[in-house]
């Protein structure tokens, strides 16, 4: 049954990912709504389940914040190291194809945890695996949205972003067949989302965003980035 709804998921981030490759003569819309879903996400989605998963205090702060910040410097870290070592081989700091891919690489193993959730929701119960299984699919329209526009704002080919966009669709199904195969402590999954969140937040706030807004009028651009944060506000708000 869990890998069955999983399916849903898998059409809904094909779509989100097709949605993206269609609007490429509006790049910096596209850019400025791919923003604002991953705000969406991260503050409204991520970051609140996070800490109801492993709200437990480290040294008087919770464990999925502290996680949350390491994501953030870990994403920023990374990407610094990696245009490093493009301009030492005499290429330009701007894009850097391997940041697209790991960013992207990011998303498919949040699918998969997706997929994770869903079916250790099912092990839980029928009403509680239906739940979770909603809130992941209207969610992965914006998952396939952005999978697509990150590895694509990099400069990697279309096959590439391709190849990830699938990856990313196919990762709940296969997260989801798993959980025949073991049980998954909620901490765990509590403290990963809180990481992931970090990542993602700083893709959005430090990359995507400025992007968008690099040699456009920024109202417009302003309008997607908010049309973005509000949508993901309403799907999860239906998911509730």
């Amino acid at each position: 049954m869990a890998v069955f709804v999983a399916l849903g998921a898998f059409v809904m981030t094909l779509f989100g990912g097709w949605t993206a490759q269609r609007v490429t003569d509006r790049r910096h819309l596209v850019l400025g709504l791919a923003g604002g879903l991953m705000l969406g996400v991260v503050g409204l989605d991520l970051l609140p389940e996070a800490l109801e998963a492993a709200g437990e205090e480290v040294f008087g702060v919770p464990q999925a914040l502290l996680l949350f910040v390491g994501g953030f410097l870990v994403a920023h870290m990374v990407e610094r190291l990696l245009a490093a070592r493009q301009i030492a081989h005499g290429a330009a700091e701007e894009r850097v194809p391997q940041v697209g891919l790991t960013a992207a690489g990011a998303m498919v193993s949040h699918s998969l945890m997706d997929g994770i959730a869903i079916g250790a929701a099912f092990q839980v119960g029928d009403a509680m695996g239906i739940t979770v299984a909603l809130a992941v699919i209207t969610h992965d329209f914006a998952d396939g949205f952005n999978t697509y526009t990150i590895a694509s704002l990099y400069g990697n080919t279309r096959a590439k972003a391709m190849v990830m966009l699938f990856a990313d669709a196919l990762a709940p199904v296969v997260g989801a067949a798993s959980t025949l195969l073991f049980t998954l402590p909620l901490e765990l999954l509590g403290s990963y989302l809180g990481f992931f969140g970090g990542a993602l937040l700083y893709l959005a706030a430090a990359e995507i965003l400025p992007e968008a807004h690099h040699t456009h009028p920024a109202g417009p651009t302003l309008l997607c980035t908010t049309a973005g944060v509000g949508f993901i506000w309403l799907v999860t708000g239906i998911a509730e």
